[in-house]
């Protein structure tokens, strides 16, 4: 994983600046999204690994319809150092650079019973205020937490679920 990672993030690099430039944010990362899930297809996975496919051919079956001339060109240039593969690193750094840029934190937020559209904004205004930037959330439920949620805000993990707390309580109290 982290040799695809290094692999992918000089062309994660080229395709935001190229984005950046053209001002397509957006697009790209649409773009690079809807490559990336084809990519990972076991079908097409096997397919990219073929020598005998051409660029053309691998390039037809990634681009989008709605992707313009310089994503083609940034598909071709993948074709031709043979990293099609990493695709879906590619877009995950991407989406990273992006959200560094704009100045966004995407939270992920599970928790164990269905949040109202309420409680969802007060933990944006509490994250906007931690982090100091403007917070995309997504949700989830997962029961097994008992009780409350995790938020994972890329490097930062907060377990205020009853699940980790219990597990917290059962640690200290085997020590």
């Amino acid at each position: 994983m982290s040799q695809a990672l290094t692999l992918a993030r000089p062309y994660a690099r080229a395709a935001f600046a190229i984005a950046r430039e053209a001002g397509s944010f957006a697009s790209w990362s649409d773009a690079l999204a809807f490559s990336a899930r084809v990519a990972t297809d076991p079908g097409v996975a096997a397919l990219l690994g073929n020598p005998n496919l051409g660029r053309a051919e691998a390039v037809s079956l990634l681009m989008p319809d709605s992707a313009d001339a310089a994503f083609g060109r940034f598909l071709e240039l993948l074709a031709d150092a043979r990293r099609l593969s990493t695709l879906p690193e590619i877009s995950g750094l991407f989406e990273a650079l992006r959200a560094e840029e704009e100045k966004v934190v995407k939270a992920h937020v599970t928790s164990a019973a269905e949040l109202s559209a309420d409680e969802i904004e007060k933990l944006a205004v509490s994250l906007r205020k931690r982090f100091g930037r403007e917070v995309e959330i997504t949700t989830a439920v997962d029961a097994s937490l008992i009780g409350g949620a995790v938020i994972d805000a890329g490097d930062v993990v907060i377990d205020g679920s009853l699940k980790g707390k219990l597990s917290r309580l059962q640690t200290a109290l085997a020590h």
